[in-house]
């Protein structure tokens, strides 16, 4: 159980910058929320896959909650791959504004002191 409370701490955590700053979700509700749906999807098939192929294994521990989404697969993959894919895009748009906001502003010259100039 303790594993899935912090995932869902650092769910909360993410989601609080991204209403802070208007980042994701926050920015665009209906687009985000698909694009973390279809991410988390992906990641949730590949782990399937791999589930299927003997590659992932799930081991009995304390701090999970026993729930299973399928064989081998535990409730907490789900949080984990949708907070990997929350947080990822949060820190995205997040490097993108500050990029953006970093660099110098270009500005059309002033025509009035251009033909002073002159």
């Amino acid at each position: 159980m303790t594993y899935l409370l912090i995932l869902i701490v650092l769910i909360i955590c993410i989601a609080t910058l991204d209403a802070r700053y208007r980042l994701f979700v926050f920015s665009q509700p209906l687009p985000a929320l698909l694009t973390l749906l279809v991410g988390t999807g992906i990641f949730l098939l590949w782990d399937v896959i791999a589930i299927a192929g003997g590659i992932f294994l799930h081991r009995e521990s304390a701090l999970m909650t026993g729930l299973m989404l399928g064989e081998q697969l535990p409730v907490e993959e789900a949080f984990f791959l949708f907070f990997l894919c929350y947080q990822t895009m949060v820190l995205v748009t997040g490097f993108l504004r500050w990029r953006s906001s970093r660099r110098p502003q270009h500005r059309a010259p002033d025509t009035a002191a251009a033909k002073e100039a002159m």
